[in-house]
């Protein structure tokens, strides 16, 4: 279990650098023993020095030592509580920058999905570790210095008593102790699965809406429903283990009493005192009894919480190991990735059909502004398709930002398309959708920067329901066009998205995504779309070509003729 020794090692890492809070611990965890060592001898002079000696106030004064004791090992109690947060709370800053560091880091890492499950590391499991490892450490030193101070206690009393005792206890703690792996299997399945219900109910609340349109809520249910399922499964697993946490205590706390009460008149008969009999009796029954079973619980409990729990952390923490970073190249040939890369893209509907875009080489910085053109039916959407991942070349490489497109994540570029989908809420919901932390502030830069202020105040503001039905054409596409720039990916790809907008609306628009940081791509559908772009691409079946307005007007028969129809029709509409 490498996730195991992983989480030890994150212990002994902190417990090394703060030895001297664990020396000042257990130094207090000592004195909270000294019940566990003097309550048997004490009750064995109280016997056998005063109420068998007809000597009631000795025996009285033997009591009244004990309860001394007592008060001096609630002292001990005391102060080993208040230095435990000494240890605890620096571990949990730990392990929040730990859990906080490798999401992040993974996040960032191809294919930049965000990690859902960090969202319970950093919560829930940090939390488990904590309140854990505080009463791991209490339990394991109190068991520990409680269980030497009685065995040493009882050896100084009645040594021959404990030959009865520490072979059942060193018994039923191996019982238990070697369970624990298997018990650690069912805890982690257990984890697992609760991870697994935190990412499913992430993503169903991120896309509750989409779910509800598409009427997919029994199949949501189901498969949310099975990691509950699995959840259930393994926590029953694990109650089931209790039963050799029961043999533990059985063996190692409950034997050692039934065999010495046993033994009690050979002993007697033997030389051992009554007081020597009681006194170990209280021994077993104050002090070493109750230590197993709060060892026994407590590891059983606390104890797999901790080993599984911070394995997990540590675990996922371990970003480096399994995405070695690339090599780097030298200074001089580092350049930044361009914003979209595509090496002999080939792509057509099917097998055997003529390609619809056939060797496509485009190469398209940080920044640009690129317009598509081409007669209908020359590959335009299925290009836009190809680039935003929804399509996979038959054959080339299609990269963003230097991640193939099938893989990059969908915040770092947005489409448009012609068909405007709008959903019957709000406004503000409607702008948020893609982005909801957007504030206030960015949801009105929008607003300016595409001219829907008149919408807005027809509609009431951003947060007067409406329904969709009752928007215009050019309303709805306006709505999703500011949703794309309050969602602000690096690339934008307008797909025919203005073609409901008059010239003046769909030059405000374009001028926005073009002002704007990022690259912008306009499938065009007016001259105007292309002559304000600073370079076009013209399709044309399996022929581009790549250039100015100017240059294409001067090189190309087909850019001339979409120009002069283009012209024509802008003419008659106007």
């Amino acid at each position: 279990m490498n996730e195991a020794v992983s989480g030890r090692a994150i212990l002994r890492s902190s417990l090394r650098r703060r030895r001297g809070e664990f020396a000042r611990l257990a130094g207090w965890s000592l004195v909270e023993a000294v019940p566990a060592f003097w309550s048997g001898h004490l009750v064995a002079r109280a016997v056998d020095h005063g109420f068998l000696a007809g000597d009631f106030a000795s025996g009285l004064g033997w009591l009244a030592a004990m309860a001394a004791v007592t008060l001096v090992g609630a002292w001990g109690t005391r102060q080993a509580y208040l230095r435990l947060g000494s240890l605890v709370e620096p571990f949990r800053d730990e392990l929040v920058t730990l859990a906080a560091g490798a999401a992040l880091r993974r996040s960032t890492l191809p294919p930049q999905r965000p990690d859902t499950a960090g969202v319970a590391r950093l919560t829930h499991q940090v939390e488990v570790v904590r309140e854990a490892y505080a009463t791991v450490v209490m339990i394991t030193l109190g068991f520990v210095i409680t269980a030497t101070s009685t065995l040493l206690g009882l050896a100084t009393l009645a040594p021959a008593i404990l030959v009865l005792v520490l072979p059942p206890l060193l018994i039923g703690l191996g019982l238990f102790l070697g369970a624990l792996r298997a018990m650690a299997a069912r805890q982690r399945a257990t984890i697992l699965a609760d991870e697994r219900i935190a990412e499913s109910v992430t993503a169903l609340g991120a896309g509750f809406r989409d779910i509800l349109a598409c009427g997919a809520q029994e199949r949501v249910r189901a498969a949310i429903g099975e990691h509950v399922d699995d959840q259930a499964r393994a926590t029953r697993d694990l109650a089931r283990l209790t039963a050799v946490r029961t043999a533990a205590l059985g063996v190692g706390g409950r034997l050692p009493l039934v065999l010495v009460l046993l033994a009690a008149p050979w002993l007697v008969r033997h030389g051992t005192t009554t007081g020597a009999v009681l006194g170990a009796l209280t021994y077993l029954m104050q002090g070493l009894q109750p230590s197993l079973q709060t060892l026994v619980r407590g590891l059983g409990g606390s104890g797999l919480w901790l080993m599984v729990t911070l394995g997990r952390i540590a675990e996922s923490a371990d970003v480096p190991d399994r995405h070695p970073p690339p090599a780097r190249a030298p200074a001089s040939a580092q350049r930044p990735p361009p914003a979209l890369e595509l090496r002999g893209v080939r792509f057509g509907y099917g097998r055997d059909a003529e390609p619809v875009i056939s060797d496509l080489d485009l190469l398209v910085p940080e920044g640009d502004h690129l317009a598509i053109v081409g007669p209908s039916g020359a590959g335009k959407s299925t290009l836009a398709g190809l680039i935003t991942g929804m399509l996979e070349p038959q054959h080339g490489q299609i990269r963003l930002r230097g991640v193939p497109a099938v893989e990059a994540p969908s915040a770092t570029r947005v489409l448009i398309p012609q068909e405007a989908y709008v959903f019957t809420g709000t406004l503000r919901e409607n702008l948020r959708y893609h982005r909801p932390d957007a504030g206030r502030g960015e949801l009105h830069a929008a607003v300016q920067a595409l001219g829907l202020r008149p919408l807005v105040d027809r509609l009431g503001g951003y947060d007067q329901p409406f329904e969709a039905r009752a928007l215009s054409a050019g309303e709805r596409q306006l709505i999703t066009l500011a949703r794309a720039f309050v969602a602000g990916a690096p690339l934008t790809i307008l797909d025919e998205a203005t073609c409901h907008l008059d010239p003046v609306a769909e030059a405000r628009a374009e001028q926005a995504f073009a002002d704007r940081p990022g690259t912008l791509l306009v499938i065009a559908h007016r001259i105007t779309s292309a002559m304000r772009a600073r370079r076009i691409l013209l399709l044309d079946g399996t022929q581009t070509l790549l250039g100015t307005h100017e240059s294409l007007l001067t090189d190309s028969p087909l850019y001339r003729d979409l120009t002069g129809h283009w012209t024509t029709t802008l003419g008659a509409g106007s």
